[in-house]
């Protein structure tokens, strides 16, 4: 299984196995050794949404609406199928990882906070690793990012489902609620050796969009530089302790990005670089599992990376970087059946621009209220039916708000399984 989804699992902190964890199916190929894994995962979802607050983002929030819906599809985590290589060559260990992420659903609408025919074809993973253990690894290709890796890779729900979301072929878990997404990025990036506990990553990846909803009627979601790229990498870096002492095991990490935004059409720019930074924490015992996070940007956004990260300024053609900060917090317990329990609360935060006084119209030629915040408080039950497969179950209670206090809510729950391989 490769290291991702190694990761996904380990982090998550679910009742598998460290058969499951660890080993997918091992192919000796020459002097290659070939690892075929992945998962499959389905989930059947619902969703009673109330409210009828006019709330414009770029990305997914509670929508309008009194109703209940179903859907069916992914959860948090999509289907993966990967290839991953490893051999030694000149005193190098050298290796690639390939995946393919194809959806569940099959066209079933899920209003509000739901989607609708989310069955698409993802590639997230292509990538070449090469290094040594006694001076680390070097990873090229597109990859999980590492800014708010670990905090993605810590959620419950990342073997779940969490928030819904009207688009893509997964659903949201906590993202923009509690932490902002990673994404799936290409990237160099230089990885330390592990030493006595701690790890460090260092890396450039490709610049993020930066659409953004700015106030006012006549101006819509705009784009750096009047395309989606940018001449200037994003640099993104994360440093990590673990450590074990007696019965309590634990792990601390810090992570931060930063990338020059450079000119918007049509606008000057009071803030060219938007930056963010996190810290986070899980601690274990006894089968106990308690994890603390928090983040804090400029320019960032609350959800996508570049998403909502600028307004207007108050100055006339001039914008500015939007502030956004939020957090989650975590506990878990394994029972004597080996089921996991958990609950967790978590919220995202977007402040306004110094010109963000009017309505906001976005790409769509929708009128609302900028987004404000997004809260949700998740529970979840886990079980491991085999050393494989785990059946989940979870509820959500989630909120959002726009900047009038203006607020829509859902609850939302979600019965499935999934099965990694």
């Amino acid at each position: 299984m490769n290291k991702n989804i190694k990761l996904a699992v380990a982090g998550a902190v679910l009742a598998l196995s460290a058969s499951a964890a660890n080993a997918g199916i091992v192919i000796p190929a020459g002097e290659w050794s070939l690892d075929i894994g992945g998962n499959v995962n389905a989930y059947t979802t619902w969703s009673k949404a109330d409210g009828s607050a006019a709330i414009n983002s770029s990305f997914a929030q509670v929508g309008t609406g009194k109703n209940t819906t179903n859907g069916w599809g992914n959860g948090l985590l999509p289907n993966f199928l990967s290839v991953s290589g490893s051999t030694r060559q000149n005193d190098l260990d050298v290796g690639f990882t390939i995946s393919l992420q194809p959806g569940t659903a099959n066209s079933a609408a899920i209003t509000q906070v739901g989607t609708t025919g989310n069955s698409g074809l993802n590639n997230r993973q292509a990538f070449l690793t090469f290094g040594d253990k006694s001076w680390g690894s070097i990873k090229m290709g597109k990859d999980l990012g590492i800014y708010a890796s670990d905090a993605i890779l810590s959620d419950m729900t990342l073997l779940g489902v969490g928030a819904l979301t009207p688009g893509g072929n997964t659903t949201l878990g906590r993202i923009g609620f509690g932490y902002t997404y990673a994404d799936w990025k290409p990237q160099i990036a230089y990885t330390t050796p592990n030493m006595n506990g701690f790890q460090a990553t260092v890396g450039i990846s490709k610049h993020f969009t930066d659409n953004t909803v700015l106030g006012g009627s006549a101006v819509s979601t705009t784009t750096i530089s009047g395309s989606t790229t940018n001449a200037s990498p994003t640099y993104e870096g994360k440093a990590s302790y673990s450590f074990a002492a007696n019965d309590v095991t634990g792990k601390i990490w810090v992570s931060g990005i930063a990338s020059k935004a450079g000119a918007f059409v049509g606008y000057s720019n009071n803030d060219s670089v938007a930056y963010g930074g996190d810290i986070g924490a899980n601690l274990s015992m006894a089968g106990f599992t308690l994890t603390g996070y928090y983040y804090g940007s400029s320019g960032i956004g609350h959800m996508g990376q570049g998403m909502d990260g600028y307004g207007k300024a108050a100055a006339s053609n001039t914008i500015e970087a939007r502030d956004s900060d939020g957090g989650y917090v975590q506990a878990t317990y394994v029972l004597p059946t080996k089921t996991k329990i958990g609950a967790s609360w978590g919220i995202s935060n977007l402040d306004r621009a110094s010109g963000d006084t009017t309505a906001i119209t976005n790409a769509a030629g929708n009128s609302g209220y900028l987004v404000k915040e997004n809260e949700m408080w998740t529970v979840g039950v886990y079980h491991p039916l085999t050393k494989h497969l785990n059946l989940v179950a979870e509820y959500n209670y989630q909120t959002s708000t726009n900047q009038l206090n203006q607020e829509n809510k859902a609850n939302s729950g979600s019965l499935g399984a999934i099965l990694f391989f």
